[in-house]
C-alpha cells in the first residue's frame, strides 16, 4: 500500500513517523509523499520556513509537496506518486472530491475529538476551554462535510482539568501514531469496519482569533482558568495593568483562600482587582465568581516571569485593577 501523508504541524510528525516506521520494518506499506502547506515566514527575521512535517520528512528521502492550492498541477504531481490511500493529520486545507479521486483506497482522517463532537479546526481547546472531563481521538473516513465521514477507530481520553493546548495537543500525537498502524493494517487487510456518526449529535468549534485573547474579569475564575490553558501556546490569554498589556501564561481557580495574604481585606469585591497573594498559589485577582491564583505572568516585550520575581519587580501592582483603561 502506497500512502501520501497530508500534514503540517507539529502535532501530525509522530503519526508520520509511524507510517515511515511501517515499511521500515518490513511491511508492505510505502510511504510514498509528504503533502504539506507551502513553506511560510517564521521568527523576527520573516525567514520562509518549512512545516514541522516538512521537516521532519527531510529524512525519510520522501517527494515533498508544497502546492499553495490543490489546483491540476498538484492533482499531477499526486498522480506521479501512485498512491492508494491518503492519511491526514492537520493538513489545513479542504480535499475536492476531484482531488480524493485519485487514491483508489479513498483517504482517512485523524482528528483529535470524539466525533461527532467538536467537529472543526480547534477541538483541542475547545475541550479544554469547556471543561470537558474526556476527550479522545478519531480516526474517520474523509467525506464531503468536513469531520463528517464514518468512523474507524476512536479512543477516548481522560482529562485531568490540568491540560494546556500544549500538553493534551502531544498526548493526541502520542496517541495517533499509536492507533494509526492498526489502522492501516485493518484497511489493507479489509478488516476494518466503519460506523456512520450520529449526525444529529455534532457540535463544532470555530477558528481562533488573536483578539479571543482578551480575558473578560467578569466571568468566574473557573471560565478564566480554563481559557489560560486553553489559549496557551496560542494566542495567550492577556488582560491590561494601565496601559501595558500583560499575559497571564499559568493559573488556577483558587478554591481555599486560608492562609492567603489579603493586601485589600474589608474591600468591596472589584473584578480584575489585585488582591493580594498566596504563598503556595501566587497572585490573587478577584473575577466575577471567585479567585484565580496566577502563577506566571509576563509583561508585553518583557520575559516571562514566575510571579515572585514578577512582584520583585512590578511597581503599584498590588491593589491595581486589571483590564481595559476606562
Amino acid at each position: 500500500m502506497r500512502i501520501l501523508f497530508a500534514g503540517s504541524p507539529v502535532i501530525a510528525v509522530p503519526a508520520l513517523e509511524s507510517i515511515a516506521a511501517m515499511g521500515g520494518g518490513g511491511e508492505d506499506f510505502v510511504l510514498a509523499g509528504l503533502l504539506t502547506r507551502a513553506d511560510s515566514p517564521k521568527g523576527r527575521s520573516g525567514k520562509p520556513e518549512p512545516t514541522e512535517c516538512a521537516a521532519a520528512a527531510q529524512r525519510f528521502s520522501i517527494p515533498l509537496l508544497k502546492p499553495e492550492k490543490l489546483d491540476s498541477a498538484a492533482r499531477g504531481q499526486t498522480a506521479a506518486l501512485k498512491p492508494d490511500l491518503l492519511v491526514c493529520f492537520a493538513y489545513g486545507k479542504i480535499f475536492s472530491a476531484q482531488f480524493l479521486s485519485l487514491f483508489p483506497l479513498g483517504g482517512i482522517n485523524i482528528h483529535p475529538s470524539l466525533l461527532p463532537r467538536y467537529r472543526g479546526a480547534t477541538p483541542i481547546p475547545a475541550a479544554i476551554i469547556n471543561r470537558e472531563t474526556v476527550t479522545g481521538i478519531t480516526i474517520q473516513r474523509i467525506a464531503a462535510e468536513m469531520d463528517s465521514g464514518d468512523i474507524l477507530v476512536q479512543e477516548t481520553v481522560p482529562l485531568s482539568g490540568r491540560e494546556t493546548t500544549a500538553s493534551l495537543s502531544e498526548t493526541m500525537a502520542k496517541k495517533a501514531a499509536e492507533l494509526l498502524p492498526a489502522a492501516l493494517r485493518g484497511i489493507a487487510g479489509g478488516t476494518l469496519r466503519a460506523q456512520p456518526q450520529d449526525h444529529r449529535a455534532a457540535t463544532y468549534c470555530s477558528r481562533i482569533k488573536k483578539e479571543d485573547g482578551l480575558i473578560d474579569w467578569n466571568r468566574s475564575a473557573a471560565e478564566i482558568d480554563a481559557q489560560i490553558r486553553a489559549f496557551n501556546p496560542w494566542p495567550l490569554s492577556w488582560t491590561m495593568h494601565g496601559e501595558t498589556p500583560l499575559f497571564i501564561l499559568k493559573a488556577e481557580a483558587l478554591e481555599n483562600t486560608a492562609g492567603s495574604e489579603n493586601t485589600l481585606t474589608g474591600s468591596r469585591a472589584i473584578v480584575g482587582r489585585i488582591l493580594g497573594k498566596d504563598k503556595k498559589k501566587g497572585i490573587l485577582i478577584q473575577t466575577g465568581e471567585g479567585i484565580l491564583a496566577v502563577s506566571e505572568l509576563q509583561y508585553q516585550t518583557k520575559k516571562a516571569l514566575e510571579w515572585q520575581a514578577f512582584l520583585n519587580g512590578a511597581r503599584n501592582f498590588m491593589g491595581a485593577k486589571l483590564g481595559a483603561v476606562n
